[in-house]
C-alpha cells in the first residue's frame, strides 16, 4: 500500500521537480563523499608523514600507533571503562545545563521584571571563565561524580538562558496579540507560540551544548577524576605518553561526533514532526 502511495506521488511529480529532487540528491552525496575524502587524505597524510620521518611522531603520534593503543585498550576493556565514565558525566551535564537553562529562559520570559533585574547578572556569569572557575565549582559541589556534572553543567546553563530567552522574547507580537484578544493564557500563550516558534533555536542550542559539556567534563576529569578520557589524556600529558594523549584526543572527537549527528538527525526529526 506505501509502495503505491509513493508511485502516486511520484507520477504527480513534475519532470522538472524531479531533476531538481536528483540535483539536490547528487549534492549531498557529493558533499558527504568529500567530506570522507578529505578525512581520509588527511590521515593518510599523517601516516606517510610518520613513516618517512618527516614529522616528529614523539610530539604528534601516527595514526598506526594510535591505532595499535586503542585495540590494546579494547582488548583489555579499559577503554570501554573509560568512555563509560565520560560519557555518563556528559550527558548528565548536558540534560543538568539543557534543561536548567530552558526552564531559567521561561521564567525571566514569564517574569518580565525579573528578567530586567537579573540582566546585568547574568550578563557578568556569562562573561566569567567557567574553566578558571572550575576547581571552586568542584569544591562546592563534591569531588567526584556530582562535581564534574555541575562543572559540565554551569558551562551551558548560561548560553543557554540567554540564547532561549532572547528567541522567547522576539517571537511575532502579532500571533501573541491573537492569542490574547481570543482569551488565551500566558502558559497557552507559551505552549502554542512560544516554545513551537522557537524549536529550531532549542535544536540548535542542544547541539551547541554537547560540545560545551563535553568541554566541562574534560576539565573536570583534568582537576579530580581517576577514569574518563580527560584522565587519559592527563596521564598521558604527565608521562610525555603523547600517542596516549592523541589517542584520547581522537577517542573524544569521535564519540562528540556521535553525539552531534545523532542531535542532528533528532533536529530534522522534530522539525519535520
Amino acid at each position: 500500500m506505501r509502495e503505491k502511495n509513493k508511485s502516486a506521488v511520484a507520477a504527480n511529480i513534475s519532470k522538472e521537480h524531479q531533476e531538481y529532487l536528483k540535483s539536490v540528491k547528487r549534492d549531498k552525496n557529493f558533499i558527504r563523499t568529500t567530506q570522507i575524502l578529505v578525512f581520509v587524505i588527511f590521515i593518510a597524510i599523517w601516516e606517510w608523514a610518520a613513516r618517512y620521518k618527516l614529522i616528529d611522531t614523539f610530539l604528534i603520534s601516527s595514526p598506526g600507533a594510535i591505532s595499535e593503543l586503542i585495540f590494546k585498550f579494547i582488548k583489555d576493556g579499559s577503554l570501554f571503562k573509560h568512555l563509560y565514565v565520560s560519557t555518563t558525566e556528559t550527558v548528565a551535564g548536558f540534560f543538568a545545563g539543557t534543561l536548567a537553562g530552558l526552564g531559567i529562559a521561561v521564567l525571566l520570559w514569564w517574569f518580565e521584571k525579573l528578567a530586567r533585574i537579573t540582566d546585568p547578572y547574568i550578563v557578568i556569569l556569562n562573561s566569567l571563565p567557567k574553566t578558571a572557575l572550575a576547581p571552586i565549582i568542584i569544591l562546592w559541589a563534591g569531588m567526584g561524580f556530582s562535581g564534574i556534572v555541575v562543572t559540565a553543567a554551569s558551562i551551558s546553563v548560561i548560553v543557554t538562558t540567554m540564547t532561549l530567552y532572547t528567541g522567547f522574547i522576539n517571537v511575532e507580537k502579532d500571533k501573541i496579540i491573537l492569542l490574547k484578544t481570543m482569551g488565551a493564557n500566558k502558559y497557552q500563550i507559551l505552549k502554542k507560540v512560544i516554545i513551537p516558534a522557537n524549536i529550531p533555536g532549542i535544536m540548535s542550542v542542544i547541539k551547541v551544548n554537547i560540545g560545551l559539556s563535553w568541554i566541562g567534563v574534560i576539565v573536570g576529569e583534568f582537576l579530580v577524576s581517576k577514569a574518563g578520557i580527560g584522565y587519559l589524556i592527563l596521564y598521558g600529558s604527565q608521562t610525555f605518553k603523547l600517542d596516549l594523549v592523541m589517542m584520547g584526543v581522537f577517542v573524544l572527537g569521535v564519540i562528540a561526533a556521535v553525539m552531534y549527528f545523532f542531535a542532528a538527525w533528532l533536529e530534522k526529526k522534530v522539525i519535520k514532526y
